[in-house]
C-alpha cells in the first residue's frame, strides 16, 4: 500500500510539471467569444463580456448595452480571462497501481483501456507584455485549460488463480468495464490526468476476482474532442 502512495505522489508531481512548463509558452489571440474577467483595472466592467482580439488590441463588447472598450497592447497585460464549458474526451490508461489486497503486492497494470469522458472544463488566459524597443513590444497571451469529470469504458484484466485465491486452475485476459472520476491538464498537444476507478468483470468469475469493484488510480492520455 505505502508503495502504491508514493506512486500516486510521483504522478502528482509529473502533472504539476508538465502544468508548469507549459505557463511559458505563449499562443498568439484569443478566439472571439464570450469570456469571464478574472483580472482587470476596471471595475465598472460586468462579470461576462465579449472578448475580439486583433493582432494589436483588444475590444471589449459589453452584452446587452451596446458599449465597447478598447485596450491596448501593452495595457493587456492588466487582463486575465477565463471561460468555462463541458468538455467531451478519448481517453486511454496506459497503466493502473491496484493497492495491496490479500496477501498480493500492489500490482501496476499496463492491459489496455479506453474511456470516455465527460466533465467540466476551466480554460484561464492572461496576457503579458515585453518590451523590445522604448517604443515597441510584443503582447502575449498564455492560455491553461484544467477539467474534472466522470469517465466510463473497457479494458482487460488478467485472470488467473492469484487474483481469484486459486478458484480457477486457468489464465485468461478477461473482458472490463471500468468508471471513475479524473482530474485532466490540457497540454495542448495533447491531455494528461489522474484517474481513480473501479472494475467490473464481465463474466462469472467476477464472484472470486479479488479486485472486483475494488479501487484504483492510474495515469491516463487523451485527445480532445470538442
Amino acid at each position: 500500500m505505502r508503495n502504491s502512495y508514493h506512486f500516486l505522489v510521483i504522478c502528482l508531481a509529473m502533472l504539476l510539471l508538465l502544468s508548469g512548463c507549459r505557463v511559458s509558452s505563449p499562443t498568439s489571440t484569443l478566439n472571439p467569444g464570450y469570456y469571464r474577467v478574472l483580472r482587470s483595472p476596471e471595475s465598472d466592467l460586468p462579470r461576462r463580456v465579449y472578448v475580439i482580439d486583433t493582432a494589436d488590441s483588444l475590444k471589449l463588447l459589453i452584452p446587452g448595452t451596446g458599449q465597447q472598450r478598447i485596450v491596448s497592447a501593452k495595457a493587456a497585460q492588466n487582463w486575465a480571462f477565463y471561460s468555462p464549458k463541458i468538455d467531451i474526451d478519448v481517453f486511454t490508461l496506459p497503466f493502473k497501481v491496484r493497492p495491496a489486497r490479500s496477501g498480493l503486492p500492489p500490482q501496476l497494470n499496463s492491459n489496455f483501456n479506453a474511456a470516455l469522458y465527460a466533465g467540466r472544463r476551466l480554460d484561464f488566459h492572461r496576457y503579458t507584455y515585453q518590451p523590445v524597443t522604448p517604443s515597441f513590444g510584443v503582447r502575449k497571451l498564455r492560455s491553461q485549460g484544467f477539467g474534472y469529470g466522470l469517465f466510463a469504458g473497457i479494458g482487460s484484466a488478467t485472470i488467473n488463480e492469484l487474483v481469484t485465491n486459486k478458484q480457477i486452475n486457468y489464465t485468461y485476459e478477461g473482458v472490463i468495464l471500468d468508471v471513475g472520476i479524473a482530474a485532466i491538464y490540457d497540454a495542448h498537444i495533447f491531455n494528461i490526468g489522474l484517474a481513480v476507478g473501479v472494475d467490473n468483470l464481465m463474466d462469472p468469475n467476477r464472484r472470486v476476482w479479488l479486485y472486483q469493484r475494488q479501487p484504483w488510480f492510474g495515469v491516463l492520455f487523451g485527445l480532445n474532442l470538442n
